[in-house]
């Protein structure tokens, strides 16, 4: 454990041997299995978490029980709630597990003393929610002025893994567009 962190931050930031070790002993591995809750609608997001292993969605449900899929996390990417670990304020968002995974958990104050001692950390950070920012404002332009092919297409050229690891009523949801849009979509894509 700890690989896919290590590339990561390495990626965009040098550490020493010093700060790596001071880095990684300040997560606490998880494991978790298919479709348990990492975060609940009304809890406060307390944690961050860095995946090495499997995937997570995150979604609302909207005032039919219908879930909007937000985003998804694999390998490498992390995953939390930022609006309510930032203010402390309850989450409006679920976050389940899609395929058993295994977790690198960070809570709020080793986070903070990484990002106090550890210079390059506090950049990498900084460079990971810039990262953030911009796909979260090109997925609302995509939802915003996208054709339902136009935004398969781009899914497709973009985040190939989806296809293959993501059920396709959560890919539906994803995109915003209902799973017999997305069977029409995809059967006149593969012709």
């Amino acid at each position: 454990m700890y690989e896919q962190l290590k590339k990561s931050l390495q990626e965009h930031v040098t550490l020493s041997d010093k700060e790596w070790e001071l880095c990684k002993h300040s997560f606490r591995p998880k494991r978790m299995l298919k479709r348990q809750f990492l975060l609940q609608e009304g809890d406060v997001c307390r944690e961050l978490a860095f995946v090495e292993k499997g995937a997570l969605y995150s979604y609302s449900l909207d005032m039919s029980g219908n879930k909007r899929v937000i985003r998804f996390a694999f390998e490498g990417w992390w995953m939390a709630n930022l609006q309510s670990f930032f203010t402390g304020k309850p989450t409006r968002l679920n976050i389940e597990v899609l395929e058993d995974s295994e977790l690198l958990i960070l809570d709020r104050k080793n986070h903070e003393m990484l990002l106090e001692q550890v210079p390059p950390y506090e950049r990498y950070h900084r460079i990971i929610v810039q990262n953030a920012y911009v796909a979260l404002q090109r997925r609302v332009e995509n939802a915003l002025g996208l054709t339902a092919e136009e935004k398969y297409e781009r899914l497709i050229a973009e985040s190939p893994a989806f296809l293959n690891r993501v059920p396709q009523h959560l890919i539906a949801s994803y995109i915003g567009v209902s799973p017999e849009t997305l069977s029409r979509v995809r059967g006149s894509y593969n012709r």
